[in-house]
């Protein structure tokens, strides 16, 4: 699998996986828990890939893994 195909399909996972998350959530403590709860993406997270991650509607914010150990990166990553 090519490292193009890989960033596709994180991306499509990182949208589609929340929705699964609450509608399980909803299924086991109501659908008022599942949409009250927040969601944070814990995948790659990078100055290229930030902004149209946190700007998903489903996503709430972002776990920063080894970005953030590169100043310039978590900067830009923050500035989102």
């Amino acid at each position: 699998m090519g490292h193009w195909h890989r960033q596709n399909r994180h991306a499509e996972i990182a949208v589609d996986a929340p929705q699964v998350i609450r509608s399980e959530v909803a299924k086991l403590l109501g659908t008022d828990v599942a949409a009250k709860m927040r969601i944070i993406y814990g995948g790659s997270v990078k100055p290229d890939n930030a902004t149209s991650l946190i700007g998903e509607e489903e996503i709430d914010g972002a776990l920063v893994g080894g970005a953030s150990l590169k100043p310039d990166s978590f900067v830009a990553i923050v500035k989102y």
